[in-house]
């Protein structure tokens, strides 16, 4: 994920990482918000990231709430023990490219580069709210085979592990569980999923997830804390 995003970024494309409970702090101790100011394009997008992980840490408390709620119970079978675990994959998957802008809850992307989409972690609001952003390709990432579509958009399943691509055949598009069995390199993944994110998006391939209409409902960020 992070090689592709790197190159898509190099042929002037945008994207958004998304998420918030993964960039912030658990149990007082620091998460991977640093890395990502570290890689801000300026000084206004680092003080954006902190004023969205400050905002939601707010948004949490209000509901007795804190970001200790994540990792789900499905993260946690498949191998995570805490958020901060899960804040640095979540990191990697972003590349090394600059972060160009930071969109809030609800707005649209204005700029080109690598955009940070500030939504909470539930894949249905992450998803609806990069949906408002402007996203028009859908990556998804999965080690256990969540079935999540969207119908306003292609989305593209990668799967961690080779298991489960060969499990579900017909739910994952994507196979990068090669690069853990030696199979293949990042590099050689990296450039499988640019050209299949450039076939989906010019409408000569289609994704399982269209091919089979899994297509989860909308749903709004609400007053209850979600992580």
């Amino acid at each position: 994920m992070g090689a592709v995003s790197s190159r898509g970024f190099e042929d002037s494309l945008s994207a958004t990482a998304a998420r918030s409970p993964h960039g912030w702090k658990t149990y007082n101790r620091p998460d991977a918000v640093h890395l990502l100011c570290a890689r801000a394009r300026d000084e206004e997008v680092a003080e954006a990231l902190i004023r969205e992980m400050d905002w939601y840490d707010r948004y949490l408390a209000r509901g007795h709430s804190d970001r200790s709620a994540n990792t789900s119970p499905g993260n946690k079978v498949g191998g995570l023990s805490n958020i901060v675990e899960k804040a640095l994959g979540a990191t990697a998957k972003s590349g090394r490219s600059a972060i160009s802008g930071v969109i809030g809850p609800g707005e649209r992307a204005e700029r080109k580069g690598l955009l940070f989409c500030a939504t909470p972690a539930g894949d249905f609001v992450c998803g609806t709210l990069q949906l408002a952003a402007g996203m028009n390709l859908h990556v998804f990432t999965t080690g256990r085979g969540t079935p999540y579509g969207l119908a306003m958009v292609p989305v593209v399943k990668v799967s961690s592990r080779t298991e489960l691509a060969q499990r579900w055949p017909d739910l994952i598009d994507v196979d990068a569980g090669r690069i853990a069995s030696g199979r293949s390199t990042v590099e050689e993944i990296g450039w499988e999923l640019f050209h299949y994110y450039l076939d989906v998006a010019s409408g000569r391939k289609k994704t399982w997830t269209e091919v089979h209409r899994i297509h989860n409902d909308l749903a709004l960020f609400n007053p209850a804390p979600l992580t």
